[in-house]
């Protein structure tokens, strides 16, 4: 059984003299997965997925869906995959209905099926009550929902998501999310691209992480997490935006005093990471790694901060995260 998405040594220069934009990328997409491909801008994400979805040619390489290869055969690839963009492309001409129908009878959808098929989508996106009204008159919430369903009137077996969140409010939100899980329990294969950890992290059976062209890491959102040393970050508001003059040391002697602590893996200052609103007047952070229990060493990291002067106000105690996990293979500076 072939896999759902095959990329195989890809590489994309969009200039013969210039850094590809792919350098080598190989991975593998199951079928009925949902599939997390993150990155920075400029990573190779988007390129990648135009690769994949034929609207880019590749310098080299290979990218077949269920077998097929998106070069040699893409009026078949077509036919397998869909993609839902970031920004709505709606027929504006149209009604909510109209556009299902128009698209799938475009796939070559004969009449009673897509007919059908759009009054199963509408329900299951929970647009039934607004299948007849113009496509301006939507929320963006709404005219989300109607593209994904669009992208589903041809039966696609790969759909595609660009940043399916981005400027919804918290409901549509946690609704696309379980329409994406429905989906999968369809035997629908999901390749998600986004920006949001949270959501890759919720939704994702596997992610890979990729940076300029070629790929960091692949594995289950857990896996990544657990293999990130420092199983658990200890987080220290203090308060206001700087530390007492006449006790404090510099913020570089506090963390090099937290790092030297018995099973600390790594500290960090960080003057810009404010608090959540559980410590007022907490202006700046210091924070540790740990392999080990956590409540033993918080009296240590309690009392180092409060021997260099600084005046703890808030803690908390989180396990790694995704995005943790992707500014270690990553980095911080701005792209």
């Amino acid at each position: 059984m072939s896999h759902a998405v095959t990329v195989s040594d890809l590489v994309k220069r969009y200039h013969p003299h210039a850094p590809a934009a792919v350098d080598g990328l190989s991975f593998t997409v199951e079928r009925g997965e949902v599939f997390g491909l993150l990155g920075p801008n400029g990573a190779g994400k988007s390129t990648t997925v135009g690769v994949l979805t034929t609207r880019m040619l590749p310098t080299s390489g290979r990218c077949l869906l269920f077998g097929t290869d998106v070069v040699a055969r893409p009026a078949r690839a077509k036919q397998l995959l869909a993609v839902v963009p970031q920004r709505q492309n709606l027929d504006r001409s149209l009604d909510v209905r109209q556009n299902l129908l128009f698209h799938a009878r475009y796939h070559g959808v004969g009449r009673d099926e897509r007919v059908r098929r759009a009054a199963e989508l509408l329900d299951l996106m929970g647009l039934t009550d607004q299948a007849g009204q113009r496509v301006e008159r939507l929320s963006g919430g709404q005219a989300q929902r109607v593209v994904i369903a669009r992208a589903l009137m041809h039966a696609p077996k790969v759909l595609f998501l660009d940043e399916p969140s981005t400027g919804l409010d918290p409901q549509s939100r946690l609704f696309l999310h379980e329409r994406i899980r429905e989906l999968r329990e369809r035997g629908v294969t999901v390749v998600l691209t986004t920006h949001d950890m949270e959501e890759a992290e919720s939704l994702s059976d596997r992610v890979g992480i990729v940076d300029r062209g070629r790929l960091l890491a692949l594995d289950t959102p857990r896996a990544l997490t657990e293999a990130l040393p420092g199983g658990t970050t200890i987080t220290a508001q203090v308060r206001g935006t700087d530390l007492p003059a006449e006790r404090a040391e510099s913020a570089e002697k506090i963390v090099a005093a937290l790092t030297q602590l018995p099973g600390v893996g790594a500290a960090e200052h960080d003057p810009a990471l404010r608090g959540t609103g559980t410590a007022a007047g907490a202006g700046q952070c210091f924070r540790v790694r740990t392999d080990k229990d956590p409540a033993a060493l918080l009296p240590d990291v309690l009392r180092t901060l409060v021997d260099h002067g600084a005046e703890p106000v808030g803690l908390s105690m989180a396990r790694p995260s995704l995005q943790d996990v992707f500014i270690s293979l990553t980095g911080r500076e701005l792209r």
